[in-house]
């Protein structure tokens, strides 16, 4: 990739990061953050097996998957470097999904529990909530 070979170039792989965002944001592109760290295959499986359970419609779970799959690559810790955003879902802050249980940090229904209910809340449904996120890049 053009920004990894940049980086390998240049002595400072920050600067180069960020003038290559800056050269793509110029020319109408969007550079995305990967996950802070990736899941492990079990962890990963095991998450989407609780939602598979949770969200019974096929075109929901889709939806549901394919932004937790953007935001966090299913892992139940991911958290955003920059803003600090956390889990499956990377609320924000993280601590938002207490309401959904004290176990929030950790446990993968929780944080289901919790992305199902902000995007039924906010958006309607899962579905709606990834229509928005392919139009912005973020839900």
């Amino acid at each position: 990739m053009f920004v990894s070979r940049i980086a390998r170039r240049i002595a400072s792989p920050k600067k180069a990061l960020a003038s290559a965002a800056v050269a793509a944001a110029t020319a109408g592109m969007v550079l995305t953050a990967a996950p802070a760290h990736a899941a492990t295959a079990d962890s990963a499986a095991s998450a989407q097996a609780i939602a598979h359970k949770m969200i019974p419609s096929a075109a929901q779970y889709n939806a549901f998957s394919k932004i937790v799959e953007h935001e966090s690559g299913w892992n139940v810790t991911a958290t955003n470097s920059s803003s600090g955003a956390y889990g499956l879902v990377q609320a924000l802050p993280g601590s938002k999904m207490a309401t959904a249980g004290a176990d929030w940090k950790t446990n993968p229904k929780t944080q289901i529990k919790w992305g199902l209910d902000y995007m039924n809340s906010r958006y309607g449904s899962p579905t709606a909530a990834w229509a928005f996120w392919q139009a912005n890049g973020w839900y």
